[in-house]
């Protein structure tokens, strides 16, 4: 079974070399009891080594079920020291950190053999030494007769031919040296014991066979293998075919093992594990930072462009160059210029030839076909897209009782004289060449404001204080600030407060009269949400007498009945900005849906006088004329009245002839688009000026490439008319803001990573000092068969763990800072910057942590990895 040839052992020590053994030829039979005799130093614990695959012989052959052993790799010794040897040490030699029933399944775990088999196995072996009981304890926990048992069960559970017992009873008492004996005595009668001892006596009357060594040399063997017994099959070399597959140790094994050793030194994992983390709290909390921030821009840039939007109107001008003509900014050739004459700077002809110039049209049709038809970038990065008309939305107070009140459009500023300066600015010629940029100062004016056609956003920025949502045109709701209050202006608009009290006060300051101010009112919750608009169309201002459709607008009798009689619309809701929100959307007024807008429209265009300007093209409605033609315009002819026009005017009265006459006169500048314009038919199809609310600046950046792809396209299918010219108001005012606050994140991060590096490098110190403590693990390991990559297996796994427990810390650590982070950034900036630690980014940084503390692990594993097992035995 086993054999050895002229087998020699040199040690160099210095330039020393120390001949341990000096050519041992021995063999054993299969089974019996062989005790190895010798004063210390002689060599009999170097020859135990050898057999069990500990420690190489110089030279000579070991010779192992007739295979020579000659070209063993380490692979080959390995397997070897775990299905053929079984080690008994006199120090017991079991693992501290580990229970009695896990040191026995050492030796299955690495042979690969399963966790249920491996405990049965375990427990049996257990239950043959008699510590059955005993299973659950941890060495330090036993005597030292139950810790030598443990040791004998763990050399039996892989069923080893060879049982190695090293001064198995050097450390026990006599009584309990018998019981050991007596177990190694009932092993011999099924397999070879090799007890090295000191003891003769016990050597006498328990072996049967006591081979004698001294320095290095056998000088008496009381019963050799004679010639005559069963040959010893022939020699052969260990070759692949003769190797059978080594189990190896999973990785959660070593996580086990790893794990118990960790927590044996509770407070040094906690330490070190902080101190890994100190890095990943750094980089976290920067991260933290950086996203609350980053979250904070982007809710900036949201609220902003969701009141700056993209504007694509039908007529407009690079405002751009106009800036620059008003500026004198133009550019000009001064090179001719005398040093002593004063020269123009022509601005206002500048301006006049901009206007001129840089007018452009844009066809809006085309374009919200576009939007409405295809899947489109433009509608992908747009939190929403509103269609504005040339059209007014006419309301009214509900109760007439003290007088007609128009809510909308408002006619408080009629009160400073102002209302016909606002008329004569929306009808001017330079608003309707700056479209929304000239209108916007008029718009401030009205309280009715569309919302948002996007729910979400709307509701994310704002609060339902009391009632419903909007949910049909026929339903808007009331926006106050913060603190629940609305402007005196908007009371006044809506008839809550009487509007001739404010022009009384206005005709008082210009006599240079003193007024005092009002007492600030309150409402409740419920007077408000009981107010209630009506509805007025632009074609119900005008009704038909004598065939002719006259404006009763200021016919007050006429008004009242119309406004009784007209549709309502009901306040449904009171809402308010919420904390979140950074910019005035809507402030102080009436939001309503695009609905009411749509229903408007719709519903003016179905009305008679539409209808009847519609089925005669050529027919000005309000006077029965003809619409004159551009050369009758320019002759400024009048055409003259028909013989039924003239029989109708003979029953009218002085006022009603004048103001037939007033729309006579009015007739030469008529036209069919104006009246229809004026009846408030306007085509649902044909936008005035299209807004375009980007989500965030990056997808306005993307909404800017996707009208110039669509411009290409028309330019490429030869439809130049097509081409979209826009105006962006906010243009890039906060655009390089993100940049900056990633600049700022990478290189405090780059900063910041200095100090993981070092805890990385900390921690591999202290694996290192690991493998120091446990140095004779790695030998108790490398005896029970452990390969080399097992044990660096270990000591990996003990790396991840404190890079796991470091990542999870620092995480950990992070987030509880955000609280106070939150409340200091508040208190110092009133901002409420959500600082949060990114799931995905928290989930990396562990990844990262466990990364490098098994990189910084690498070198001490491969160290504990290429320790002598004999040497790391030893180690104390």
């Amino acid at each position: 079974m086993l054999k050895l040839e002229n087998i020699t052992k040199d040690y160099i020590t210095g330039d020393s070399k120390v001949e341990a053994l000096k050519g041992i030829s021995i063999q054993f039979r299969k089974n019996e009891f062989v005790s190895i005799l010798g004063q210390s130093g002689c060599g009999k614990t170097t020859l135990l080594n050898i057999i069990g695959g500990l420690d190489r012989y110089t030279t000579g052959d070991l010779i192992i079920n007739g295979k020579s052993t000659k070209e063993f790799k380490d692979k080959d010794w390995d397997y070897y020291r775990n299905h053929s040897i079984g080690f008994v040490f006199q120090s017991y030699n079991l693992i501290s950190h580990q229970t009695v029933l896990s040191n026995v399944e050492l030796a299955l775990t690495i042979s690969g053999v399963s966790k249920k088999e491996r405990r049965q196995r375990a427990i049996k072996a257990l239950e043959d030494v008699g510590l059955k009981e005993q299973i659950h304890k941890k060495p330090n926990q036993l005597s030292g007769g139950q810790m030598q048992r443990v040791a004998i069960a763990r050399a039996l559970i892989n069923n080893p031919d060879i049982i190695l017992a090293d001064e198995p009873t050097g450390a026990l008492d006599t009584k309990t040296s018998i019981q050991i004996m007596e177990i190694l005595k009932e092993i011999s009668k099924e397999k070879l014991i090799i007890m090295v001892t000191h003891n003769s006596d016990l050597a006498e009357k328990y072996s049967n066979r006591i081979i004698k060594i001294l320095d290095g040399l056998i000088i008496d063997d009381s019963n050799p293998v004679q010639s005559k017994e069963k040959k010893f099959p022939k020699k052969e070399k260990m070759s692949k075919r003769n190797l059978q597959p080594n189990g190896h140790m999973k990785f959660l094994t070593a996580l086990r093992l790893s794990l118990n050793n960790l927590m044996t030194k509770k407070g040094r994992t906690i330490l070190t594990s902080f101190a890994g983390s100190i890095g990943i709290i750094g980089i976290a909390l920067i991260l933290a930072i950086s996203t609350g921030v980053q979250n904070y821009i982007t809710k900036v840039e949201e609220d902003t462009l969701s009141s700056y939007p993209i504007m694509v109107e039908e007529s407009t001008i690079d405002m751009s160059s106009m800036m620059e003509s008003m500026m004198g900014q133009t550019n000009r050739d001064t090179s001719k210029y005398e040093e002593d004459r004063i020269y123009s700077a022509d601005i206002m002809n500048d301006m006049v030839s901009t206007l001129s110039n840089k007018k452009q049209s844009n066809n809006l049709s085309k374009l919200k076909e576009y939007l409405e038809e295809e899947e489109n970038e433009i509608v992908k990065n747009s939190n929403s897209i509103s269609y504005s008309y040339n059209l007014n939305i006419n309301l009214y107070k509900e109760n007439t009782d003290d007088g007609i009140v128009r809510v909308n459009p408002s006619t408080v500023m009629d009160a400073f004289g102002m209302g016909d300066i606002i008329e004569a600015n929306n009808n001017s010629s330079i608003a309707s060449v700056m479209g929304s940029t000239a209108t916007a100062m008029t718009d401030d004016t009205d309280i009715f404001i569309e919302m948002l056609d996007n729910e979400d956003l709307v509701h994310s920025q704002y609060d339902l204080v009391k009632g419903n949502w909007p949910t049909k045109y026929n339903e808007v709701v009331l926006i106050v600030n913060e603190n629940n209050e609305i402007t005196d202006y908007v009371l006044y608009a809506l008839g809550l407060k009487d509007q001739k009290e404010l022009k009384h006060k206005w005709e008082k300051v210009e006599k240079g009269e003193s007024v005092e101010n009002s007492e600030q009112t309150s409402y409740s919750f419920d007077e408000l949400l009981n107010l209630s608009f009506k509805l007025i169309l632009n074609s119900d201002y005008y009704n038909k007498e004598n065939g002719l459709w006259i404006d009763k607008s200021d016919d007050e009798k006429y008004m009242k009945q119309k406004i009784a009689n007209s549709e309502s619309i009901k306040v449904v809701g009171i809402i308010k900005q919420n904390d979140k929100t950074l910019s005035n959307t809507m402030y102080g007024g009436i939001g309503y849906l695009k609905d009411l807008k749509e229903y408007v429209i719709n519903k003016s265009n179905n009305s008679e006088i539409v209808k009847e300007q519609k089925d005669n093209k050529e027919t000005n409605v309000f006077s029965g004329l003809k619409f004159p033609t551009e050369e009758e315009k320019e002759k400024m002819q009048e055409t003259a009245l028909t013989q039924e026009q003239r029989i109708a005017m003979a029953s009218l009265s002085s006022e009603e002839i004048a103001k037939m006459m007033e729309t006579y006169s009015q007739n030469k500048d008529a036209s069919y688009d104006k009246n229809l314009e004026k009846l408030g038919a306007v085509n649902l199809d044909k936008p005035s000026v299209i807004n375009i609310y980007p989500k965030n600046f990056d997808a306005k950046e993307n909404i800017s490439k996707a009208i110039e792809e669509y411009n290409q396209k028309q330019r490429d299918d030869g439809k130049e008319e097509n081409v979209i010219n826009y105006t962006d108001i906010v243009g890039i005012m906060i655009k390089s803001v993100s940049q900056i606050v990633d600049i700022i994140s990478y290189v405090l991060i780059a900063f910041v990573s200095i100090s993981l590096v070092v805890s990385s490098i900390m921690i591999g110190i202290i694996t290192y000092i690991s493998v120091l403590e446990r140095t004779k693990e790695i030998g108790i390991l490398r005896a029970i068969g452990a390969s080399k990559k097992d044990v660096s297996r270990v000591f990996k796994a003990e790396t991840f763990i404190i890079g796991l427990i470091s990542g999870i810390i620092g995480i950990g650590i992070t987030v509880l800072l955000t609280i106070p982070i939150n409340n200091i950034i508040y208190k110092l900036t009133e901002v409420k910057v959500h600082t949060m630690v990114p799931p995905v980014a928290g989930i990396i940084l562990v990844i990262i942590s466990m990364l490098l503390t098994i990189i910084a692990g690498l070198i001490p594993a491969k160290m504990a990895s290429k320790k002598d097992p004999v040497e790391a035995l030893r180690t104390e």
